[in-house]
């Protein structure tokens, strides 16, 4: 999306933009467990609150890039992709309310580049080589590894981050369709502006089916009914200070996207693994399974490999989500 700048320092610069996104991701991923799990707000709840208050605090990135960019001959696929977007936020809180630990929601969640590769494929006519079908499946084994499937550690719950990451691999494929003629920034201020709606959209959803449905069909943790209403104490604190950083994460991939090349940027991205890990290690106490780290090095290895491989055969094609 956006070539190095000339700037003497940008990479270094777009590097540390990248670090404080992953940082601050990595907040967002020990404070959503903290006021779900342990708390006990609706999952549904939580991310529409944090989306408010993120929307709030980035105003004034939407006001940067102008009404003018919401312009576009694309109105249905912007809606869709925001959609799918706040999915994939839902499966990932909802996750983390069902208490699947960090180190395994984040490994799993980075399975979206296989998905955004199929795709690709499917939708776009882009080319499945023999390379890239063989990533996809060493990265899945890796996915398999982490999810410790066939072992009494192994819950449903631990596909829900895997069909987030099919929600975000979605929503970078039709990225790239839409980017073919739209701007950089009409995709972002699309995205901003639509996500939250979205959020609203999913919880009433989910409280009609609530009221519909008998009794406990649908678990607490993803909804006690139509959750709109602002969680006070402790857990407003902790959702203000969640939507404040889930802000402050918007703006450090805005800056680092705006200096620096995205391939460049990739494997910085890719510290979001321990990163997330260690802080789920020192704050939740969650120490990873023996089966992680073997399947985190294959998910690590299969995505870099496809990442570089788009990168020779498109330079500068790839874009931001």
């Amino acid at each position: 999306m956006n070539q190095i700048s000339s700037l003497p320092h940008a990479p270094v610069l777009g590097a540390v933009f990248m670090v404080g996104a992953g940082i601050t991701f990595a907040i967002t991923n020990i404070l959503t467990p903290i006021i779900t799990y342990q708390m006990g707000v609706p999952s549904t709840a939580v991310v529409f609150w944090q989306y408010i208050v993120a929307t709030l605090f980035a105003l004034p990135l939407i006001v940067r890039i102008g009404v003018s960019k919401l312009r576009t001959r694309h109105p249905y696929w912007h809606e869709t992709r925001a959609l799918l977007s706040a999915l994939g936020v839902q499966f990932f809180a909802f996750g983390f309310a069902l208490g699947v630990p960090v180190w395994q929601m984040v490994a799993l969640s980075m399975t979206g580049p296989f998905f955004i590769l199929l795709g690709a494929n499917l939708f776009l006519g882009e080319r499945l080589t023999v390379q890239r079908l063989g990533a996809t499946i060493t990265g899945f084994i890796g996915a398999m590894m982490v999810s410790q499937i066939g072992t009494e550690q192994f819950t449903l719950a631990s596909l829900l981050p895997v069909l987030a990451a099919l929600c975000w691999g979605s929503v970078s494929v039709i990225t790239r369709y839409l980017s073919r003629d739209e701007e950089p920034e009409s995709l972002t201020l699309y995205m901003l502006v639509l996500i939250t709606p979205n959020h609203f959209l999913i919880g009433l959803l989910v409280g009609i089916a609530i009221a519909v449905l008998p009794a406990g069909s649908l678990p607490a943790g993803l909804a006690t009914g139509f959750d709109f209403q602002l969680p006070l104490g402790d857990a407003l604190g902790l959702i203000v200070l969640l939507g404040l950083v889930t802000a402050g994460a918007q703006y450090f991939l805005s800056f680092a996207y705006k200096v620096a090349d995205a391939s460049y940027l990739q494997p910085f991205d890719d510290l979001k693994l321990p990163l997330n890990t260690l802080l789920g290690w020192i704050v939740l106490s969650q120490v990873p399974a023996i089966w992680f780290w073997p399947g985190a090095l294959l998910i690590l290895g299969a995505s870099s490999f496809i990442l570089w491989s788009e990168r020779r055969a498109a330079p500068g094609r790839l874009q931001m989500a």
